[in-house]
């Protein structure tokens, strides 16, 4: 422990020695030529778009709620500015500012308002998040994940940008889950040949590096890109990861078509914590050191996947835009992992009831999209109407076993006995949770949007979807396997095969006006219905789909031509059918509500000095639990009350010298509950800053990023038995170049 906290000085010391270098040699070259401050420091403009690291290399990064930014999430190309709904887009160039390398470290760092890392069923590796206190979904260019719990984590190699959909948005993206969606968007290739990469080195042992290439193929509108990744960390409290990624991109433009075909491969390693720091006496104990583990010395999870994506843009007139795209998704995940359940207690001073469970998944997702997109106008009314048709074939298979561990003797001093999975006893019985289960899931959908321009004030969104949802769980025999608790009381045996089908529609509707040109209030309702699908909880994937309605009301704010951009917003969302485990293979279908408010400012103070802030107030509550009536008026597990984010950048030049950059930033969130399941425990609140220090010119940078720099001990998200650490302080250097 002491070697990883003496990296950040080390750092310090060797970057601190670049830029003198760099200033000192810059200085002379002054004394003998013209001013430095006299050269363009910044590449052209149309690098931009395709060039990685671009915003470290230009004098400001893209403003995260520009109105006139386009996002795929409104499947319409309309304007942020135009939209009567909460859609946030963070650019690629405050990722890289923060030092970011994956979509868990983008949100940590509090880019979205209402939106946090955890949620029921977290396991601390896997990309899980919530929005406004409920359950979202990851996205991969408009591609769902899959599996909703026990996903791929997510790298940010050849992203572009992060968007988020707050809200019920089924009519948009799919079996719309109740929180919202985030969605990944990667750069498309470029006409111009470009190169470059990164490479990142810091605490704990971390080493990341990428590299990219686009350009002409030689063929005639037929372009391609390459992005390749990999690192490997000792990880904070011991919790090693490494991971190897490939993208290739090919787009071809020819005639009225664009085509494009990619493959994003991903082979990784993590090491789960599922107990974290255990509670004690209503909240995780504290006379331990940082690095105290209750865990498995060798739980382990491996994941790999391949995602192969082809679509089609065929723009037929100016009135009308045909898009088929199609995805195949492979993608296995196997893992030992502590059992986060209520068997696990503290009993004196000893730890008791412990469990790992041998998890294997593999995971199959078809999914067929095809979406023509009208633009023509009624009498003076202009209207862009999405259309669309979904498949979605899904074929899971979850195997799983439970072995009962050693007692930890004393809770002050943790020394996890068990030495090696050879020395384990794994089997199936009541008391340890155990599958061999086969999901199969064909969904079908017809959806439409129309993005009505009444006038240049007044925008009206609305749109309907109508799926049909068909399920069908097999139950492969397992010795000693348990009968277990569907839905409705419904007695699952083994051996057998249960189905469900379902009809549900979707809506959403939205109007919003320009009352002056920097104020534009808004006002939307939504609903959307979720069909279950995960392989933590596959007895889910035959209940009632989960709904969601949600009512917004807000007002966009935007002053001299964009330049400041503040975003207000109160929500109430209602969850219903909610699919909840409360004991070992023991459901309970709860209802929640979650009430609050939230606002974004996003601001060029100067052309030098760039502002991003954001502020949640969420009000959840349990409001019924027929299983489990105790739980009703109790705060979710997971769900902060306060939430409240800072970004800052400022560029400068020192003695002559242009191409310097500081940046901080303040993370806080409230105290959080691990639910009602075992105890009601409490996370405490936290506040971390953050600082960042750079210099770029056209074609290279480099960056220090010093991560919580006060050293506090804080929790990122909460579980059952115990609560997940953030990560102490830390400091990265990133070198990066591009061609």
């Amino acid at each position: 422990m002491e070697l990883t906290r003496a990296y950040p000085s080390t750092i310090v010391m060797v970057v601190s020695a670049v830029f003198a270098a760099i200033l000192f040699g810059k200085t002379a070259q002054a004394q003998q030529n013209q001013p430095l401050d006299a050269k363009p420091t910044q590449a052209p403009v149309e690098l931009k778009a395709i060039v990685v690291n671009a915003p470290k290399m230009t004098a400001a990064p893209d403003n995260v709620n520009n109105p006139d930014q386009t996002v795929n999430a409104s499947k319409t190309g309309t304007p942020l500015g135009d939209l009567p709904m909460s859609v946030q887009e963070v650019p690629r160039g405050i990722l890289d500012e923060q030092g970011a390398t994956s979509l868990q470290e983008a949100i940590r760092n509090g880019n979205f308002s209402g939106v946090n890392y955890g949620g029921t069923d977290s396991k601390g590796f896997t990309d899980h998040f919530m929005i406004r206190g409920l359950q979202a979904q990851t996205f991969d260019d408009g591609f769902s994940d899959g599996d909703q719990v026990n996903g791929p984590t997510h790298s940010l190699l050849g992203v572009e940008r992060i968007e988020v959909l707050e809200g019920p948005g089924s009519a948009l993206l799919g079996s719309g889950p109740p929180g919202g969606s985030i969605n990944l968007i990667h750069y498309t290739p470029s006409a111009q040949l470009h190169w470059g990469g990164s490479i990142q080195a810091g605490s704990f042992g971390t080493v990341n590096g990428t590299a990219y290439v686009t350009g002409p193929t030689g063929i005639d509108g037929l372009n391609y890109r390459v992005d390749v990744g990999g690192g490997r960390s000792d990880g904070y409290r011991d919790l090693a990861s490494w991971n190897k990624e490939i993208r290739p991109d090919l787009q071809w433009t020819i005639g009225d078509h664009k085509i494009e075909f990619s493959i994003d491969a991903q082979d990784y390693m993590a090491t789960p914590d599922s107990y974290g720091l255990i509670y004690y006496k209503g909240a995780p104990i504290s006379n331990v050191p940082f690095d105290a583990k209750y865990s498995t010395p060798f739980a382990n999870a491996h994941g790999n996947y391949v995602r192969a994506t082809l679509s089609d843009e065929w723009r037929i007139s100016d009135y009308l835009t045909v898009n088929n795209r199609l995805s195949y998704l492979h993608h296995t995940l196997d893992f030992y992992s502590n059992g986060d359940s209520t068997h696990a207690k503290i009993k004196g001073n000893t730890f008791t009831g412990r469990q790992l469970r041998d998890q294997d998944d593999s995971l199959n997702t078809l999914d067929y999209q095809l979406e023509p997109v009208w633009k023509f106008s009624t009498g003076g009314i202009h209207h862009t109407l999405l259309t669309g048709f979904e498949y979605l074939d899904q074929d899971l298979n979850s195997a799983k076993t439970t072995a009962d561990l050693p007692d930890i003797d004393n809770i002050f001093a943790p020394a996890p006995p068990e030495t090696s999975v050879a020395d384990l006893n794994f089997q199936c019985s009541p008391s340890h949770s155990c599958q061999n289960d086969h999901v199969r899931a064909n969904f079908y959908s017809l959806y439409a949007t129309d993005q009505v321009d009444v006038t240049d004030q007044l925008k009206v969104r609305a749109g309907v979807r109508k799926d049909w949802f068909g399920t069908s769980l097999t139950l492969n025999p397992v010795p000693g396997e348990p009968n277990r608790t569907a839905n409705d009381g419904i007695t699952l045996v083994q051996g057998n095969t249960y189905t469900r089908n379902d009809a549900p529609t979707s809506w959403n509707a939205g109007v919003l006006y320009k009352v002056t040109p920097w104020m534009t209030p808004y006002f939307g309702v939504s609903r959307s219905y979720l069909a279950n699908f995960n392989s933590e909880n596959t007895a889910f994937s035959i209940g009632p789909p989960e709904s969601a309605l949600q009512y917004e009301l807000g007002v966009k704010w935007a002053f001299d031509d964009g330049r400041y951009v503040l975003n207000t917003a109160l929500f109430d969302v209602k969850r219903d059918h909610v699919a909840t485990p409360f004991g070992d293979d023991q459901i309970a279908f709860d209802s929640q509500r979650t009430r609050g408010a939230e606002a974004s400012f996003d601001a060029d103070l100067t052309p030098n000095w760039h502002v991003y802030a954001n502020f949640t107030a969420e009000h959840a509550r349990i409001t019924d639990s027929p299983d489990t009536p105790g739980a009703v008026g109790t705060v979710p597990q997971g769900v902060p009350a306060y939430m409240a984010n800072l970004w800052t950048t400022y560029r400068f030049s020192l003695f002559g010298t242009a191409g310097f950059h500081a940046g901080a930033g303040i993370n806080y969130i409230s105290r959080m509950t691990n639910g009602f399941a075992n105890g009601y425990d409490w996370a405490p609140a936290s506040l971390i800053e953050n600082v960042q220090f750079g210099y770029a010119e056209r074609h290279w940078g480099i960056d220090l990023n010093i991560n919580n720099v006060t050293d506090q001990r804080y929790f990122i998200a909460t579980n059952v038995v115990g609560a997940y650490l953030g990560p102490p302080l830390a400091a990265y250097v990133t070198l990066h170049e591009d061609f």
